[in-house]
């Protein structure tokens, strides 16, 4: 392996960044900006602040490492804000894109379905309109009806005119 001079500077690209995986970072980032969101975590901080106050206001003298105005709370309160407004961006992020892909996949069945709801809508319109010329039981009946009373005169006259 050629060792690399001091003098001389590295060629672009040689230097070596850690990689990350982003769904695993993206799937932790969800998971903290959950917890900054609930009470528990509002409970903790509130315990932790209480009881750092109360310590370095009302504990012994040689024992207070963050005096009044808590310089370092407020900075560790700062690095925690810092953190969390990008973890909830990014959870915020991924949850944006979730929500555009099943939008995405609302529209295509919405759209198969109006497609499907159109072609029977068409279906039942021409098997309306294959009924309507198709006679039916009632037409059926009524006609035989007609026929029955037309031959009814006539097989009166008939039976008035046989001998029996």
């Amino acid at each position: 392996m050629a060792r690399s001079r001091l003098d001389q500077p590295r060629a672009p690209g040689s230097i070596r960044r850690p990689s990350v995986d982003p769904e695993l970072l993206g799937q932790a980032s969800e998971r903290i900006a959950r917890f900054l969101g609930t009470g528990r975590f509002l409970g903790y901080l509130t315990a932790f602040i209480v009881v750092w106050v109360s310590w370095n206001a009302l504990g012994p003298d040689a024992l207070r490492w963050d005096p009044y105005p808590f310089i370092f709370l407020t900075l560790l309160l700062s690095v925690q804000a810092s953190y969390a407004a990008p973890l909830i961006l990014l959870a915020q992020n991924r949850q944006d894109d979730r929500d555009r892909v099943n939008l995405e996949q609302d529209r295509e069945v919405n759209a198969r379905s109006r497609a499907d709801m159109e072609f029977l809508a068409r279906e039942v319109a021409s098997l309306r309109i294959a009924v309507g010329e198709v006679a039916t039981r009632d037409f059926l009946r009524s006609e035989l009806r007609d026929l029955a009373d037309e031959l009814a005169p006539s097989r009166t006259d008939h039976r008035q005119n046989d001998p029996v």
